[in-house]
């Protein structure tokens, strides 16, 4: 059985590591604190039965100090939406069965047609699908609303997460009474319902003392208008690094877990996880996407940065959800090169923001954050490919290449 975190992590090989390029780092070595920098790799290595073991370096991982996850929260949303469909063991119903969202409190809006569908219809499937391709923020809000609040919280926490709440829909300014109320769901197949589900409501609040949830001097509020006070982050979502590398781990290698530890996940829905974290947009029919507005590397912050011009290397693959706003960038990945049996597991979190306002749309992600990322992560793949393992992993089941 590998080892979670109840292993010591070591601190000190990260840091050396960036110092050991002061071209790439220095800059951000200088100000750590600056740009909220919280790193964690982990190596893994596998036994005569492919299991894999872990062995984790950190540079200031801190789940006490509060970061932005911003889109990150998406990856539990889908892996436990998919789960819940498994949970009601009704006979037909499954991810790709349609539905219909209604609306029952102030804000709700309704939902029965999906044009990026092949079928037209709107399905949890679907909706994992476009999570995982572009970040869609309507696609993560609709399956928080089928989750519901309640049981989205119960399940992070049965799963192991410590420091880490989903409380809001994104990119729609939820919070308060609104984000405590959840829409009802009916699915159907062929003119017959096969499950209802009613609006819902939490009244929890899943507080969690953090350090940082006042940041900045000032941020502009809905009607343009700069106020000189600090940007709260007070009652918003929280997930923290090692808690989002924990997650991925789970879904990765649940052989690596007792069976009580692991998500109730069918081969189907992992095989769907596995191959839509791992593709790129224009891999994608249904969803359809322009390439120029999303480029082959959209989503590949670790490694790729968000280079449009970069060409892609056959053989590497990455399964990741990443995150950007607020000047935050985030991203947690499993990085696997097929051709010469590398892989590892990279969670990292970078902020810039100069001028110390938010919600300005001012922020240095293309000269800060976006190069860190992907600096750090050819970095340690460098590493990897210098690195000796006793046994060559077996790879095949994470091989959804397209090209």
């Amino acid at each position: 059985m590998s080892k979670t975190y109840a292993q010591k992590i070591d601190t000190i090989y990260l840091e050396k590591l960036l110092q050991s390029r002061p071209d790439l780092f220095q800059q951000i070595l200088n100000h750590p604190t600056k740009n909220e920098v919280q790193i964690l790799y982990t190596q893994i290595d596998r036994d005569q039965s492919n299991v894999p073991h872990f062995r984790s370096y950190s540079y200031r991982l801190n789940p006490n100090w509060y970061f932005y996850p911003a889109s990150t929260v998406k990856l539990p949303t889908a892996i436990l939406a998919l789960e819940k469909i498994n949970d009601l063991h009704i006979e037909g119903l499954t991810g790709d069965t349609p539905l219909r969202i209604d609306s029952a409190f102030e804000k709700q809006t309704k939902v029965s047609v999906d044009e990026s569908a092949a079928n037209g219809l709107p399905s949890i499937a679907q909706y994992v699908k476009k999570i995982l391709l572009t970040s869609d923020n309507d696609a993560q809000n609709r399956l928080f609303e089928f989750i519901g609040r309640a049981e989205l919280n119960a399940k992070l926490k049965k799963y192991g997460t410590k420091y880490s709440r989903i409380v809001n829909r994104l990119a729609i300014g939820d919070k308060g009474i609104w984000a405590k109320h959840t829409n009802p769901f009916t699915f159907n197949l062929d003119d017959h319902i096969l499950y209802q589900q009613k609006a819902q409501f939490d009244p929890k609040d899943y507080d969690i003392k953090l350090a940082n949830t006042l940041q900045g001097k000032g941020y502009m509020n809905d009607k343009d208008q700069l106020i000189h006070e600090p940007w709260s982050f007070e009652g918003l979502n929280v997930y923290a690094l090692e808690d989002q590398q924990l997650i991925l781990k789970k879904l990765l290698f649940p052989e690596a877990f007792k069976s009580k530890e692991r998500f109730n996940l069918k081969k189907e829905d992992y095989n769907l996880l596995y191959d839509y974290m791992s593709r790129y947009p224009f891999e994608s029919d249904f969803p359809k996407y322009d390439p120029i507005e999303f480029w082959p590397t959209y989503s590949k912050l670790l490694f790729y940065g968000r280079e449009k011009d970069t060409v892609l290397n056959p053989n590497i693959r990455i399964f990741n959800k990443y995150g950007d706003s607020y000047g935050y960038n985030i991203d947690n990945a499993y990085i696997v090169d097929f051709e010469h049996g590398v892989e590892f597991l990279l969670a990292v979190v970078i902020q810039s923001n100069e001028n110390g306002i938010y919600n300005d749309g001012i922020y240095e992600y293309e000269t800060v954050t976006y190069p860190f990322l992907k600096n750090i992560g050819q970095l340690l793949y460098q590493e990897e490919l210098k690195r000796t393992k006793k046994i060559k992993p077996d790879l095949s089941r994470f091989d959804f290449r397209k090209l």
